[in-house]
This record gives C-alpha cells, structure tokens and sequence, in this order.
C-alpha cells in the first residue's frame, strides 16, 4: 500500500512541476528524479510478482528469488533517496518558486 501511496504522489508531483513548466528553477531535475522514481517503483512491483510466482521449494528458484529480492531491495533504497531530493526541491504550495 504504501508503494501505491508513493506512486500516487510522484505522479501528483509530476503533475505540479508540469503545470509549473520550464520556468520553474528545479524543472528538469525534478523531471528525470520523478521519472527514475516512477520507473523504479514499477521495476520492483514486476520483480515483486515475478517473485511471488517463483517456487520456494527448489533450489534453483531460491536463488534467483534471492537475488531477485536483493534488486528490488537496491531499488527500493534508490527510490527512497530519489523521493527524498524530489521533497527537497518539489513544487511547494508557498508561492516562494514562482517568478514574480
């Protein structure tokens, strides 16, 4: 749920810094953190339903489910760091970005 969450608010956010456009100081960073953020959560809900097809009874899938889990763990911290440069230099609702 909170991967939902978090997807529902990166696309929110895309949405803002669009409605902003290029004016916006932080357009083209927040543009690509976005985007990678967005890729990676998508990345690792497909290993997460690759993973949960795979049998754990096998040996041979215990180890691709091992380094499957090991990816979508890497991926998920890569998110987390994205998601904390896209709070840092969002589109806050202060009126502080815009060009006056």
């Amino acid at each position: 749920m909170l991967d939902v969450a978090l997807l529902m608010t990166n696309a929110s956010q895309l949405k803002a810094v669009l409605e902003h456009g290029p004016a916006f100081k932080y357009y083209i960073p927040l543009i690509v953190f976005i985007a990678l953020s967005l890729l990676f959560q998508v990345l690792v809900g497909v290993l997460f339903i690759l993973m949960a097809h795979k049998e754990l009874n096998y040996a041979v899938n215990r180890m691709k489910l091992e380094k499957m889990n090991n990816v979508a763990t890497v991926l998920v911290f890569i998110t987390v760091v994205i998601n904390i440069f896209i709070t840092a230099f969002g589109v806050q609702k202060t009126g502080l970005h815009l060009k006056q």
